[in-house]
């Protein structure tokens, strides 16, 4: 079983726009360089080159818009980035409407590398001694790195979906679990995604390898995986239920035929199970 590693960082922020007035919110996607992020903003409007500062309720020094993207997102530069952890708030997806007064139940059990704006939720699931009865069942536990931002949970808006353009994530796969992977596929062994963020890592890992196996290294994933696309390395997937015009539905939806996806859904509507990317979870295979 391959679980997704990257921990949640505080990554929303509240502020003003200083010279227009008026709330506004960032939620930061990627760093690009000391100071310098990727970021998506509300109200989608505020402007380009504007001045924001007062984050929260403390100060967070200032920051500037310095740029606006074709697809909307903003390139900001933030002064005082060293005390994001003091006054960022770890983003919380709509869905869950309570403050949670505990940020760490927004974080897997094994989360490592701080670097994703939103959790692999699929690992939410499991809990320490989970992993222990899985692990005295014989299942080997390998864990890799994707940080998860926008291309993950950016919508679909096209009615083509080869025109949507996937953003790049950042991943790391260490020598450990790409030779434990290998050696899987060489036995026969399944190899089992836990979720889909897993999913994207592992098989854009494959493309870049002339024997289609994941090696060690690290990098940007654009992959888009929908259906017709055939995998390289992953066998099974636990994931949660997701929504309509997804990414991650149209992964899920390459793994198994449209009958067993409306099943699976039509059982969850009917027992109302909870839905989206945070509620149950099913097994594809």
């Amino acid at each position: 079983m391959v679980f997704n590693d990257s921990r949640v960082m505080p990554a929303r922020l509240r502020g003003n726009a200083q010279y227009r007035g008026g709330a506004i919110e960032l939620l930061l996607l990627s760093r690009i360089s000391p100071g310098v992020w990727r970021a998506i903003g509300r109200p989608d409007g505020f402007c380009a080159r504007c001045r924001i500062r007062d984050y929260g309720q403390r100060r967070f020094d200032s920051g500037e818009v310095l740029e606006i993207e074709p697809e909307g997102e903003r390139i900001i530069r933030l002064d005082g980035e060293e005390r994001l952890h003091d006054v960022g708030e770890v983003p919380l997806p709509p869905y869950i409407t309570e403050t949670l007064a505990d940020s760490e139940r927004y974080q897997t059990v094994y989360a490592r590398e701080e670097g994703s704006a939103a959790a692999p939720t699929a690992g939410l699931h499991f809990t320490d001694e989970l992993l222990e009865r899985v692990r005295a069942m014989g299942v080997q536990t390998i864990f890799v790195t994707l940080h998860v931002g926008w291309g993950t949970f950016r919508p679909v808006k096209t009615d083509d979906p080869t025109e949507h353009t996937m953003h790049s994530e950042y991943w790391e796969l260490s020598s450990e679990a790409a030779d434990a992977i290998r050696s899987a596929k060489a036995d026969g062994r399944r190899v089992i995604s836990v979720g889909t963020t897993a999913v994207r890592l592992l098989e854009n890992a494959a493309s870049l390898s002339a024997d289609n196996l994941p090696q060690a290294g690290s990098g940007w994933a654009d992959i888009f995986i929908t259906p017709g696309y055939r995998f390289k390395v992953v066998d099974a997937l636990i994931t949660n239920f997701h929504l309509p015009r997804s990414t991650l539905l149209m992964l899920v939806s390459a793994l198994a035929d449209r009958g067993t996806i409306m099943r699976a859904y039509t059982e969850a509507v009917e027992q109302r199970y909870r839905f989206y990317s945070f509620g149950d979870a099913m097994f594809i295979h």
